[in-house]
């Protein structure tokens, strides 16, 4: 779940938790490499979801990236300059999908606002949000075909596969497409697409709308709605260990942000 990254040794980032009457809000606050995640803002991440679930009086929770530029570019490349074998991805690709998981289970709806870029690991914070709102323009994608040469998960395609229909998650992953918010208007991926002007006042709407409704109602069906999509998710370990244990993953690695494409052997 890769995107966009600074080459650089990661500079430190945090994930911001403030709370405001019945809603909270999570900010990525990493906009020097447009909110590219760490290993520590994943950590973070989970951190800010145990609080909310611990605050009593809270009924949405709002996902956006500091900046303006990007919700969240995906994890940082350069992490996984560190990662040896293919044990390096199943391990990282199960930590990711405990955080998500982790997000798919938090205790009130979601909204993500997304402006500029929602790439890898940022589509899939994004996509497991009951809600998604962006501004004009807006991109989603996970080119992973063409920049590191590694694998999602299978949850995390499941999830993909349930909000975008398996025709986008081929194009996103398979031809590396990263459409435009305008270009997933009609397949109910999003539920409203904006100026950046007015993307204030339509996440105020939204929350608003939301707070006036039952909440126990809310509750039961988003749970029951979370179990239906659990019940097909794949094992593929052995699949992620191929990718992640590849010559061609450290190429994308070694070639990402250089300007040069990889080299790819299929190998």
């Amino acid at each position: 779940m890769n995107g966009v990254a600074e080459r650089e040794e990661p500079v430190a980032g945090r994930v911001r938790l403030t709370i405001e009457g019945e809603v909270a809000t999570i900010v990525f606050d990493r906009p020097q490499a447009r909110n590219a995640m760490t290993w520590q803002m994943y950590r973070d991440l989970g951190e800010a979801i145990e609080q909310i679930d611990t605050t009593p009086g809270l009924r949405v929770a709002v996902l956006r990236g500091a900046g303006g530029q990007a919700f969240v570019a995906g994890t940082d490349i350069a992490q996984f300059r560190d990662f040896r074998s293919g044990e390096d991805g199943v391990a990282y690709e199960q930590g990711i999908d405990q955080c998500i998981a982790r997000l798919d289970r938090i205790a009130v709806p979601t909204l993500a606002v997304v402006e500029g870029w929602a790439v890898g690991g940022g589509l899939a914070i994004a996509n497991a949000c009951d809600f998604r709102i962006a501004a004009a323009g807006a991109r989603f994608g996970v080119p992973i075909a063409r920049t590191l040469g590694n694998c999602l998960s299978g949850a995390n395609l499941a999830r993909l596969e349930r909000t975008l229909g398996v025709s986008w998650v081929k194009r996103m992953t398979l031809l590396a497409e990263m459409p435009a918010a305008e270009d997933l208007a009609g397949i109910g991926y999003l539920h409203a697409i904006v100026p950046a002007e007015e993307l204030e006042a339509t996440v105020v709407k939204l929350c608003r709308r939301i707070c006036g409704h039952a909440p126990i109602t809310i509750a039961v069906t988003r749970e029951a709605l979370r179990r239906l999509g659990e019940s097909a998710v794949p094992e593929m370990a052995d699949l992620i260990r191929r990718c992640y244990g590849s010559a061609d993953f450290h190429r994308g690695v070694a070639a990402f942000g250089t300007g040069a494409p990889a080299q790819w052997e299929g190998r």
